[in-house]
């Protein structure tokens, strides 16, 4: 008896320990995943509700569906009526004026939001506090032409709007006024916080912002600037806040690792060697030989041969020949397209990161083609086995918006989210194991772009904003895509054109934020340096203001591009609308549609380095040259312009022959 109760109490002892242990590991591991899940919510991922581990049918993680309004991981509030709508679409496209989805007067996707680590990033100032509805996101977007200034009236009517711009075209513009920008910084994993673009008056105590989005309108930002800072922008003489440039932008502050994108790049690939390049990939393709045989393959072999084969035109009458490398090769292959090829739209993925375009704002690209391609009766097939080409129809900037988690400067579930996409499409057909998915493709505008479809989409043809090819844009496959900032979807052509190239009388213009390193030595180098030379910073808000933006584009010989967080931006198109020749700087950008076009004709492409003979440069152009490449602007615009109903070498023709090109050129056969 003595010794069962001893070895009862022992049981409980030991019961008691490993109780304990139990205990200890059960608390580290939830304290393990607190830190480690993506969205730092252990326990409700535990949870049968969580929308962590809500799945389709295909095993791909899914969003719950959007009702009329619904919260998203941002979080932010999407409303039914700012997302696209089919009855845009029918006959003649219709606005609403009351939801609109960005600002109709900007150009940065309409969003003005706090956010980091890609070619955008400021934040602006203006109206928009009467909207209830909030937006807060982490990275900030550039707003990269009239939208870096001015934000959408909502108790403005387009009819107003586009009375000033009657008003407006029969003067010389006005002096632009400009605003000064809160001081931002970087943080050491390479997001900006907040990031500096000009030295700051009256810093120090609390700031509200009154920021964007091209959803909605965010109430405030509240920002409070740090000591440091403060002590910098106070040693500013007044007279010069308008002018110097935050020396943290151009040397970081001490302790903190610089961005990238606020470096210059280690390398420089010249607009000569991109060409090389491109014709070397042209010879030889890196594409993988498919596993096994097609007829479509034999199909697109053959159009290669025809398009080589393309009798020699000096001179078209549907084209402007100096526009295009080689005219008879670009219009014999768009024909091929044309009368050939076929895609197939993958149905698979869930509202809103798939099929749910975008229609306005900066990466309204993305979105336009989207919603064409899917409602296209052309080129669209509905049986796979009939598909040159397979489009996977994602957006970029929704991926952004459902799942970027605020502040986590982490996108690795985003990337983890397309991935998974990827393998749940190669395990349920089987086109994609045949060429490790290289005649597949995807439109994307998104600056986070080649980061989320890096690796386990590698081999797909992507059309991206973001053609940095030293950021893993392959020339030859990949398609740089422009980056259109639609402002009024019913009318696509408002406000193109501009003075005839006698009545420009001012040599280069440019006017925006400060975005990244470059921008901010071109105003040192040449804001009120020159009369010749209309540099500005940012501009104040407000309908006039962009009126007067939009008339110094159009009174202006050379509009000058240059790169923000990113290598792309929306100026090179805006210059293009009102036929202002684009001074494109950005060193490792590759221009739109670059396989076709020859740039030379039409731009003047500057390495970086020479910013402080840019004056020298644009004056040793002769006249006659000048007035071919405005003459050359004037017909590219065409090629750049969005419709409801797509029209023959319009910008959803331009980038899906892109797209068949380069498939043509790098497909091998079995």
């Amino acid at each position: 008896m003595e010794s069962a109760n001893q070895f009862l109490k022992v049981f409980r002892v030991q019961t008691r320990r490993w109780l304990f242990v139990v205990l200890v590991v059960a608390v580290t591991h939830l304290l393990f995943q607190s830190l480690l899940l993506p969205y730092g919510k252990a326990l409700r991922s535990l949870m049968p509700d969580s929308e962590v581990g809500v799945h389709d049918e295909s095993g791909l993680p899914a969003l719950k569906s959007f009702s009329k309004s619904v919260m998203v991981r941002n979080p932010l509030t999407v409303n039914a009526s700012d997302l696209m709508s089919d009855s845009v679409f029918k006959g003649s496209v219709e606005d609403d004026e009351d939801s609109k989805f960005g600002s109709d007067t900007g150009d940065d996707s309409g969003l003005r939001e706090v956010d980091g680590d890609t070619n955008n990033g400021i934040v602006s100032e203006g109206k928009g506090q009467d909207n209830p509805v909030e937006l807060v996101t982490d990275r900030e977007v550039d707003d990269d032409s009239v939208a870096e200034n001015v934000e959408e009236l909502n108790d403005l009517s387009e009819l107003e709007i586009e009375r000033i711009g009657e008003n407006s075209a029969m003067v010389e513009p006005a002096p632009l006024k400009q605003i000064v920008q809160p001081n931002l910084e970087i943080v050491s994993d390479g997001v900006p916080e907040q990031h500096t673009s000009q030295s700051i008056a009256n810093i120090g105590g609390e700031k509200t912002l009154s920021i964007v989005s091209p959803l909605t309108k965010i109430s405030h930002l509240k920002t409070e600037e740090s000591n440091a800072s403060s002590a910098a922008s106070s040693a500013v003489p007044k007279s010069d806040i308008a002018t110097s440039v935050n020396i943290s932008a151009l040397i970081g502050s001490p302790g903190k690792k610089k961005m990238r994108c606020n470096m210059p790049p280690k390398t420089v690939t010249s607009i000569f060697e991109m060409n090389d390049i491109l014709m070397r990939h042209r010879r030889s393709s890196r594409a993988m030989r498919p596993r096994w045989s097609s007829v479509r393959d034999k199909e697109v072999l053959a159009a290669k041969t025809e398009i080589e084969k393309a009798s020699v035109s000096v001179s078209d009458q549907e084209l402007h020949t100096p526009l295009f490398r080689n005219v008879s090769m670009f219009k014999r292959s768009y024909e091929l397209m044309d009368r050939t090829l076929k895609v197939y739209v993958y149905r698979d993925g869930k509202k809103p990161i798939f099929h749910q375009p975008i229609l306005k704002g900066l990466y309204a690209s993305e979105g336009w083609f989207m919603k064409l391609m899917e409602g296209n009766k052309h080129f669209a097939v509905k049986d796979p086995r009939k598909a040159h080409l397979f489009y996977m129809p994602f957006s970029s900037r929704m991926l952004e918006y459902a799942l970027y988690v605020r502040n986590s400067h982490n996108r690795t579930n985003l990337r983890q989210y397309l991935k998974e996409y990827a393998e749940s499409i190669a395990a349920k057909y089987r086109f994609w194991n045949r060429t490790g998915g290289a005649d597949h493709f995807l439109v994307a505008c998104h600056d986070w772009a080649p980061y989320e479809t890096r690796h386990h989409m590698e081999h797909c043809i992507k059309a991206l904003c973001n053609a940095d090819v030293t950021a893993g844009f392959k020339l030859g496959r990949d398609v740089s895509l422009p980056e259109t900032y639609v402002r009024s979807a019913r009318n696509p052509l408002r406000d193109l054109g501009g003075k005839p190239p006698s009545q420009r009388h001012i040599l280069a213009f440019y006017a925006g934020n400060l975005h990244g390193y470059l921008r901010p030595i071109l105003l040192k180098y040449w804001k009120d340096k020159d009369p010749d030379m209309k540099i500005f910073g940012p501009m104040p808000p407000g309908v006039a203001s962009k009126m007067n933006y939009i008339q110094h584009m159009k009174s202006s010989k050379y509009c000058v591009c240059p790169k923000g967080y990113e290598v792309n931006s929306p100026r090179v198109v805006e210059s293009i609308f009102y036929e202002c020749v684009p001074v494109i700087i950005s060193d490792n950008f590759v221009p739109p549609f670059y396989e076709v076009l020859n740039w030379e004709a039409f731009s003047v492409i500057i390495a970086e380095k020479d910013i402080p003979n840019l004056k020298d440069i644009l004056l040793s152009i002769p006249e006659k040259k000048y007035f071919e490449m405005q003459l050359a602007v004037r017909k590219l615009q065409r090629h750049f312009l969005w419709h409801a109903k797509p029209e023959k070498y319009d910008l959803f023709h331009m980038t899906l022959h892109s797209i068949w090109y380069n498939r043509v050129y790098q497909i091998k056969p079995r």
